[in-house]
């Protein structure tokens, strides 16, 4: 365990924006007892760079472009044994974002919008362990423990995303290469779980409960 009043937080960042990556990069140089160990555009390129390198935390971005997203890098970085701890930095704060980087393994949740000063002491929290929550993110979190949201399966929640694109159900099919006849069956699982009986109403109750990608 790394201890921050004497030896550095070792860092990685990933992020598959160069540019945000470039500015991440110049903001920690001047962060007190920080040091950036490796950068990372990929979810691939994260996890092998955590392996080899080791650093306490990975400052992981959840949209990673092509190839794994930020949810299952921050998955596979922490069912290594020994791996350090990860602590999500992103744009969104959807209800199903910040369940599953948590379940992942996640140690921490911020948004980008947050201060430097904020961001500097949550890494630190990160390298101990500690939780580290943007106040907006823990404010959703204990409004989900009040009034749980409901447990969609991944799958549920790609068709969900679909759904809420437009498509019906031959194109949900195509686009998931799964059969019209599995589309109903799971639509019918969304319906039940979010207490609605239409498309119109699954939306909507999606988009106040905040549950869409």
């Amino acid at each position: 365990m790394t201890d921050t009043a004497t030896v550095p937080v070792r860092l990685l960042v990933c992020d598959d924006h160069a540019v945000v990556r470039a500015g991440l990069l110049a903001l920690l140089a001047s962060a007190p007892g920080i040091e950036v160990v490796g950068e990372a555009g990929s979810g691939e390129e994260a996890v092998a760079l955590t392996a080899r390198l080791r650093p306490d935390v990975v400052l992981m971005d959840l949209q990673l472009g092509e190839g794994i997203n930020g949810i299952e890098a921050t998955r596979r970085i922490t069912a290594r044994p020994g791996s350090g701890h990860v602590l999500v930095l992103t744009t969104y704060d959807t209800d199903a974002d910040i369940t599953r980087a948590i379940a992942a393994g996640a140690t921490g949740y911020l948004l980008k919008a947050e201060r430097p000063e904020e961001l500097f002491a949550a890494i630190h929290a990160a390298a101990l362990g500690r939780p580290a929550l943007s106040p907006p993110v823990a404010s959703r979190m204990m409004a989900q423990m009040r009034t749980p949201s409901p447990q969609l399966t991944d799958r549920e929640q790609d068709i969900l995303t679909q759904l809420a694109q437009g498509l019906g159900n031959r194109e949900i099919a195509r686009a998931l290469f799964i059969s019209e006849a599995t589309v109903k069956t799971h639509l019918g699982r969304i319906y039940a779980k979010l207490g609605v009986d239409t498309r119109a109403g699954a939306v909507a109750v999606a988009k106040e409960r905040r549950l869409l990608h």
